[in-house]
């Protein structure tokens, strides 16, 4: 595999991180529960930092099914899967990532906040309410007073449930470590329109993976 197809590669793999983070805010919103084992995946990448590759960040890519089948059914040519809600939680996640990069200051503060949540991962798994309201509380106190804001949609019952408010807010800044990756990875907004063809056949190849485990 060349560079350029690895680099590449890697890049669909962070962006189906995106979509990931935003079908599971989806589930929580409209039936007041999500995937464990996803979730679990899109918390965990918080925490990956400093990963040997863009893979080892989610851990296998069988653990991003969720999010590549929610990519594939965005970019298929065929648009009869697509799904509006999410992505609009996925433009609006790539739209605020540009939006942190260029605020070292935010940057520098989340960074430092989740130094503190790999440490309590030292005592607690990364879904215990604990750290899940500590990453809530980093997507609160910093990228949601940035001018843009992401509206959840769903189900108000669930919506309202703290613990739910919590996954939502740890999950959305799963979706910008994802972004901040996919950028990272050579990912461009102009890809989406320009290689959607390329982008598809890649995240069918890595679905199929995906799925046979």
């Amino acid at each position: 595999m060349s560079r350029e197809h690895a680099r590449f590669r890697d890049s669909v793999l962070a962006l189906s991180g995106v979509c990931q983070a935003a079908a599971l805010v989806q589930q929580i919103a409209h039936q007041g529960t999500a995937d464990a084992a996803a979730t679990e995946t899109s918390l965990n990448s918080i925490l990956e930092l400093n990963p040997a590759s863009t893979e080892a960040v989610y851990g296998k890519v069988a653990a991003l099914r969720i999010g590549l089948q929610a990519l594939y059914d965005q970019i298929s040519v065929s648009h009869s899967h697509r799904d509006r809600e999410i992505a609009r939680y996925c433009s609006n996640l790539l739209a605020l990532e540009r939006r942190l990069a260029r605020n070292p200051g935010m940057l520098d503060a989340i960074g430092a906040r989740i130094a503190q949540a790999q440490k309590q991962c030292e005592h607690f798994p990364v879904s215990h309410e604990n750290v899940l309201a500590n990453l809530a509380g980093i997507y609160k106190d910093t990228i949601s007073t940035l001018p843009l804001r992401i509206q959840v949609t769903g189900n108000p019952r669930n919506l309202e449930v703290k613990d739910n408010q919590n996954r939502v807010r740890a999950l959305l800044l799963a979706g910008i470590r994802s972004a901040v990756l996919w950028r990272q990875c050579g990912g461009k907004r102009r890809q989406l329109l320009l290689q959607r063809g390329r982008i598809e056949d890649a995240t069918r190849q890595l679905l199929a993976l995906a799925r046979a485990g």
